[in-house]
């Protein structure tokens, strides 16, 4: 499948995610990095650049929205094979 969205691409946009919903909820910097335990370099890194590590992004997410959202990506749709499967389970 093609896609012309590139990681890159998706880091950035969750850098300014996490940025616009910071400030939407009133938290400076500092104050932001004391409620997720992010030191504020690195907040600030990751709002210019999106790089950050995974446990980071974690707990800066776990801020600004629910962890259960994101864990989402990794739980398992069964989806039908084919039309039979979805006769057998209506």
């Amino acid at each position: 499948m093609l896609s012309l969205l590139s990681p890159f691409d998706l880091q950035l946009e969750l850098s300014q995610f996490v940025k616009t919903t910071r400030q939407a909820k009133g938290y400076s910097v500092q104050a932001f990095s004391e409620k997720t335990g992010v030191p504020n370099s690195t907040i600030r890194k990751f709002e210019n650049t999106g790089e950050v590590s995974l446990r980071q992004f974690l707990m800066i997410y776990a801020a600004v929205s629910k962890l259960a959202d994101f864990q989402q990506l990794t739980q398992k749709v069964d989806v039908p094979n084919s039309i039979d499967e979805v006769i057998k389970n209506a």
